[in-house]
């Protein structure tokens, strides 16, 4: 049975699943199994030669793994989606997919650092460079385009910096030259969608909102089905031109039966199968829990940090607050364009006392938690320069967003009432 709907509301608990044929069980079953028994021997060749899709091995694709790429896909408004074991796999197959050594990639300065540092390091030792330019200047990613640029990659809410990324302008600025746009969606699921505004691509931390428990590790890659391969062969060879790790299959033509998948099929088939970052089928069902609950959980987290974001700006021990609603001019114009139903559940301030007042505030909150995520029903707090960030340099951190004073706030789902009393707190230590 189809639930046609849009409404991600009514996706979040139905696309990809109503109930099990031979049971009649409405949850999705935990499929904790390794390998699956081919009909017959032409059953199993073509699934092998992409002529069906069904599962094969865990490694490449599991029932209940498929339930949740399904669900994705839909709430995200795109053809296909791949579930893969982190958010950091994720942001490396989305690159590693379509580009090889010797190619280059334009990303956004303002990044997760963790996602700084595989773009700057790791995949750079794998012969994959990737230039970062300031994204406040859409036009400064056509500047580093060159004949091997093979896409542009950006966070829509950046972590921590906070500053809502010109999706359209970049895209539009891409596909004249058949570049897409990845775009890492992690801090703004459902208040955004960037496939509305051109991005071709979209990843995810499911750690993070999606899930919401902090329970499960996880990463996707959803596929748009917006971008047409096919037609930059010159700038899109990996789809292109026969694949020696899949018997020459070109990928735009072999898909074809399929839908627009190409990228995504490419990327389960050659990727995943070689690398192996495939989530357990338990985290896929964790995190179906969470998605279940997903958009009145972000109701209640851009709620309640608005209300912080406005008690910090009062507050004299505070010199800065960095949030969307609190910004100005072309900051503040992006933020509105494209965050829609709030601004985001992640908060930046400075504390006048600078890194010492920061560390103060941070040991004197009760509540929150001190930890290294964001997007769990608990609020949290974190100073990143000395954690998230701190294998960047001191350059490196402050062209993310990160300064020495900097702490950072992910609003939960308590009462806003016990959130800001435990903010108080923090903040009378941090004038101490």
């Amino acid at each position: 049975m189809a639930i046609e709907t849009k409404h991600a509301e009514t996706l979040a608990l139905h696309a990809g699943w109503r109930a099990d044929k031979s049971t009649g069980a409405v949850a999705v079953p935990i499929y904790q199994t390794t390998s699956y028994q081919f009909r017959d021997t032409e059953h199993a060749a073509n699934l092998f030669a992409l002529k069906e899709l069904g599962p094969i091995y865990t490694r490449i694709g599991n029932p209940t793994t498929g339930v949740l790429e399904e669900r994705l896909a839909a709430i995200e408004g795109g053809a296909a989606a791949l579930a893969l074991s982190s958010g950091q796999a994720a942001s490396a197959f989305a690159l590693q997919n379509i580009a090889r050594a010797g190619d280059n990639i334009v990303s956004s300065t303002d990044l997760y650092g963790g996602t700084w540092n595989l773009f700057a390091n790791t995949l750079k030792d794998q012969g994959l460079e990737v230039r970062f330019v300031d994204p406040s200047d859409p036009e400064n990613f056509r500047r580093a385009t060159d004949d091997r640029t093979r896409a542009y990659y950006a966070e829509t809410l950046p972590n921590p910096k906070l500053q809502v990324f010109p999706i359209s302008e970049v895209a539009a600025i891409g596909r004249k030259y058949g570049i897409p746009l990845i775009i890492d969606n992690t801090a703004a699921p459902i208040i955004s969608r960037p496939f509305d505004h051109g991005a071709a691509i979209v990843v995810y931390s499911t750690t993070k909102y999606l899930g919401g428990h902090g329970a499960a590790i996880g990463g996707a890659i959803v596929d748009g089905g917006n971008f047409d391969w096919e037609k930059f062969p010159a700038r899109q060879p990996a789809l292109n031109t026969p694949d020696p790790s899949y018997h020459g299959t070109v990928w735009v033509e072999a898909v074809k039966p399929l839908g627009p998948i190409a990228y995504i099929i490419k990327a389960r088939t050659t990727l995943l199968r070689d690398l192996g970052s495939a989530p357990s089928p338990f985290n896929a069902f964790l995190t179906l829990q969470g998605i279940e609950t997903l958009t009145l959980r972000m109701e209640r987290h851009v709620a309640n940090a608005q209300k912080v974001a406005d008690f910090l700006a009062e507050r004299s021990e505070v010199s800065k607050v960095i949030y969307p609603s609190h910004q100005t001019g072309q900051a503040r114009a992006r933020a509105d364009k494209y965050l829609k139903g709030g601004y985001g559940a992640l908060i930046g301030f400075e504390l006048e006392g600078g890194a010492a007042a920061g560390r103060r505030f941070i040991d004197a909150l009760e509540m929150f938690y001190h930890v290294a995520n964001i997007g769990d029903a608990r609020s949290l707090a974190i100073h990143p320069a000395t954690t998230t960030h701190s294998q960047l340099g001191e350059e490196a951190q402050l062209a993310s967003g990160v300064t020495p004073g900097y702490v950072r706030l992910s609003i939960g789902l308590e009462h806003i009432d016990d959130i800001l009393a435990d903010l108080e707190k923090g903040l009378k230590a941090a004038r101490a």
